[in-house]
């Protein structure tokens, strides 16, 4: 396939750009993906020249950010593989967090001096609504790879450029961990960049699975031969809540991360002390339990919505939002059989085109619920009897 004459194809594109910006008839319409961004950045009142204020962050906050993410164990492996590519002397690599905030940035000197001019550092805010349309910020907003050429970018300071970012995802559980980008002139895009960014994601998403599975293995050995000799039930996981090792409990791969001021209602043990170990927690009864069932009432009559835990343990009673209440309502009308993502955006919006939104609602409810909700497909976990009243 030959290579694009990127000269002319930014002259098309600044034509294009300058009939949108102005309100004009551009000679052919911009990509449905840029002209999505383009409407966002009108709406929100960016400015195309180039003037708006840049936000970054203070070097305490990006050490902060940095020593919380976890792309920090494979910005190394990131590095070697992208900035020792054929065409690494033109261009520099970022990466940034979940927010768009750049927490690390290397690659050529020259490319790095002018990306100074621009606000493009470390520790700059570079979501759309912010600097406007770019291939981290639009990324983010698109969740999906985006590649930007030239005059794709909203604000014209940055049409010298060209950008290939493909978010990153944590292997886990699918969250969103950041962005990793390579930008460089214009006129120096290789067609085989973005293919290259991606390939490097992959791989890095590859290497944080196995850190993962390393440190739970690590984990493992450590505690299980000290709990072999103990009655009773226990569960060894780490700071996020995956299980390493359990013993006389149902748990699945995961419950709620952690914490040492709260107990954890976990099914088959009832409410469970954390205790920290290291690498991450040591779960036991808060004291000696009898049946184990835990039995669950969802509340939607009263205000706000409640649900009413009554395990062996004792009663505990969880206020709930409405989208909170209507997912759980769906959940429990489900039974056993569950309902999948798809099922419950048609529930909850009318059709199934809202995974994502569903997907980060049902996760950000089981860190209020932990283990009681199973999921793929979302239902009761085993060992739990729910009702609605």
């Amino acid at each position: 396939m030959p290579q694009p004459d990127l000269a002319h194809l930014a002259r098309d594109l600044t034509r294009i750009h300058d009939a949108v910006i102005t309100g004009g008839s551009p000679p052919v319409q911009p990509r449905a993906l840029v002209a999505r961004s383009w409407d966002r950045m009108l709406r929100l009142g960016l400015d195309p020249s180039g003037g708006n204020r840049r936000v970054v962050a203070a070097e305490a906050d990006v050490e902060s950010r940095r020593h919380r993410s976890k792309l920090r164990l494979i910005v190394d492996e990131l590095k070697s593989v992208l900035l020792r590519a054929p065409d690494a002397a033109t261009f520099i690599l970022v990466v940034t967090d979940a927010e768009g905030v750049i927490l690390w940035r290397d690659g050529a000197s020259g490319a790095r001096r002018q990306a100074d001019g621009l606000g493009f550092v470390e520790g700059a805010h570079w979501s759309e609504s912010v600097v406007g349309t770019n291939a981290i910020g639009t990324a983010l907003a698109e969740e999906a790879p985006v590649q930007l050429f030239s005059a794709e970018h909203f604000e014209s300071a940055q049409h010298p450029w060209y950008c290939s970012a493909v978010p990153v995802h944590d292997p886990g559980d699918g969250r969103l961990l950041g962005v990793v980008d390579i930008s460089g002139p214009a006129l120096t895009l290789h067609p085989t960049v973005q293919s290259l960014v991606t390939t490097a994601v992959k791989l890095a998403e590859a290497r944080l699975l196995i850190i993962q599975q390393e440190a739970l293995n690590g984990l493992r050995d450590r505690m299980s031969p000290m709990l072999r000799g103990t009655r009773g039930p226990a569960l060894v996981v780490d700071d996020e809540g995956w299980v390493a090792y359990q013993q006389g409990v149902g748990a699945r791969d995961r419950i709620e991360a952690p914490r040492e001021d709260r107990t954890i209602l976990i099914p088959g043990a009832g409410l469970c002390s954390p205790e920290r170990v290291t690498g991450g927690w040591l779960l036991r009864p808060s004291r000696n339990a009898g049946d184990r069932t835990v039995a669950v009432t969802l509340r939607c009559s009263t205000s706000p919505a409640t649900l009413e835990i009554d395990s062996d343990t004792g009663p505990l009673t969880i206020p709930l939002t409405p989208r909170r209440a209507e997912i759980l309502s769906a959940v429990t009308s489900a039974g056993d059989a569950g309902i999948s993502a798809a099922e419950l955006s048609r529930r909850l919006y009318g059709d199934a085109d809202h995974l994502v939104t569903v997907r980060a609602e049902v996760s950000r409810l089981r860190r209020s619920i932990g283990a009681l909700l199973s999921t793929q497909p979302y239902r009761w976990a085993d060992g739990v009897s729910a009702s609605l009243s």
